[in-house]
């Protein structure tokens, strides 16, 4: 099943999601609806709040960019309870985007690595390091599960140059390829 996108606008993007034990109820379900619903998208990465579930999961799948990178051939990987244990290294800017925000693409600074601990969909745990591309991507989908957007680290100026196109996707003034969630009509 492929849910809508939750977008800008929506509280529940704004709140920091809750942990979850191995026994959440449809857990393997929600998760198989993700991979679903991220695909269809065109999105690298996908987090539950932005399928309207307060939870702390988000899934990634960077292995297209391979060609560029190619140590992202096997970055797909489900994030559980993720907790970033540190970031470091060179800050570089990149144009990012986000399915919770249609049509907007902006560039970004973060650093260059991220550690990270998580659980996987089987409930192991695991502690690692992702760098470049594949550290954006973590960074990017585990702001989400703290309530933050990409636009967040943006100048006060660029926001207020946003602030219709921002208007607009929060009234569902947009159609992007896929199905999405405003929070008003």
């Amino acid at each position: 099943m492929k849910y809508p996108v939750t977008v800008y606008g929506d509280p529940l993007l704004r709140k920091t999601a809750k942990n979850i034990d191995k026994d959440f109820e449809g857990l393997n379900e929600i998760i198989e609806n993700m991979w679903e619903t991220m695909y269809t998208s065109d999105g690298v990465g996908l987090a539950a709040p932005q399928i309207g579930k307060s939870i702390r999961i988000f899934i990634v799948d960077a292995s297209s960019g391979a060609d560029e990178e190619p140590e992202l051939a096997d970055f797909k990987k489900v994030f559980i309870n993720p907790e970033i244990i540190e970031t470091y290294g060179d800050e570089w800017i990149m144009n990012e985007g986000c399915l919770s925000l249609p049509e907007i693409r902006e560039d970004v600074s973060r650093p260059d690595n991220v550690r990270i601990k998580y659980f996987d969909e089987n409930f192991v745990e695991h502690e690692e390091t992702f760098k470049g591309y594949a550290g954006r991507i973590v960074q990017h989908e585990y702001d989400h599960l703290e309530g933050k957007l990409f636009i967040d680290y943006l100048s006060p100026l660029k926001k207020r140059l946003l602030k219709g196109k921002l208007t607009n996707i929060a009234r569902g003034k947009v159609q992007p390829h896929y199905r999405i969630k405003a929070p008003v009509k």
